[in-house]
C-alpha cells in the first residue's frame, strides 16, 4: 500500500480533533462538579403542600382566615412556577348549580373566604424562597404585583412551612403548610 493510500481523509481528521476537543474539555470540567454540587443549595420549598392552618391578625385577635377547616393547596415546581388555591371548606354551597348565577351574598362570601393566585418564584442560593411575580389571581389586584422577603416569608423545617404574609395595610397573615408526599 503506498503512503498515498494509506493518508486520511480531512473529514476523518476534523472529527478526530473535534472528539478530542470534547475528551479534554470533559476531563478538565469533571474536577468541578463535586464542588459544584456541594454548592448548589436545594430549592426548600419545592412541592405540594396542604394548608393546617392560617390565622390572620387584625390587632391581635388571630382571626381563622380561612375558617376552622381551611382547604387549600399551595404548590411550588421545580422549573420556579407556583400556583395556590386557598379556600374556606365551610362556605356554602350556591343555590344554583350554574356558575355565575350565584346571589350577591354568595358571591360576595365566596369570595372573601377564598383566593386562587399563580406565577413565579425564585430561590437564593440557600435554596430559600426569595420572590414571586403574580401572573394570575381571582384578586384581579394582585396580578403583576411581586413580593419579596420583606413582605412574604416561607420557613421550611422537614416538612412543615411555615408562610408569613403583611398585607399593604399591616394586617399580618400567617399560614401552616404540611408538604403532601
Amino acid at each position: 500500500m503506498t503512503a498515498q493510500a494509506r493518508q486520511t481523509p480531512p473529514f476523518v481528521k476534523d472529527k478526530i480533533m473535534l472528539i478530542r476537543s470534547a475528551v479534554f474539555a470533559l476531563a478538565i470540567s469533571l474536577p468541578s462538579l463535586p464542588a459544584f454540587a456541594q454548592t448548589a443549595a436545594e430549592n426548600q420549598v419545592v412541592g405540594t403542600w396542604r394548608m393546617v392552618s392560617a390565622t390572620i391578625d387584625p390587632e391581635g385577635q388571630n382571626i381563622p382566615a380561612y375558617g376552622e377547616r381551611p382547604n387549600s393547596l399551595l404548590i411550588f415546581t421545580p422549573d420556579m412556577h407556583f400556583a395556590a388555591v386557598l379556600t374556606d371548606a365551610d362556605t356554602q354551597r350556591f343555590a344554583s348549580n350554574a356558575r355565575g348565577e350565584g346571589t350577591d351574598d354568595e358571591n360576595r362570601t365566596a369570595m372573601s373566604r377564598s383566593i386562587g393566585f399563580f406565577g413565579t418564584y425564585t430561590v437564593d442560593g440557600n435554596g430559600e424562597f426569595s420572590r414571586n411575580r403574580v401572573e394570575g389571581a381571582t384578586f384581579p389586584n394582585w396580578i403583576g404585583s411581586t413580593r419579596t422577603r420583606e413582605q412574604l416569608t416561607f420557613t421550611v423545617e422537614g416538612d412543615r412551612m411555615t408562610e408569613q404574609f403583611q398585607r399593604p395595610e399591616g394586617t399580618r397573615i400567617e399560614i401552616e403548610w404540611q408538604r403532601i408526599k
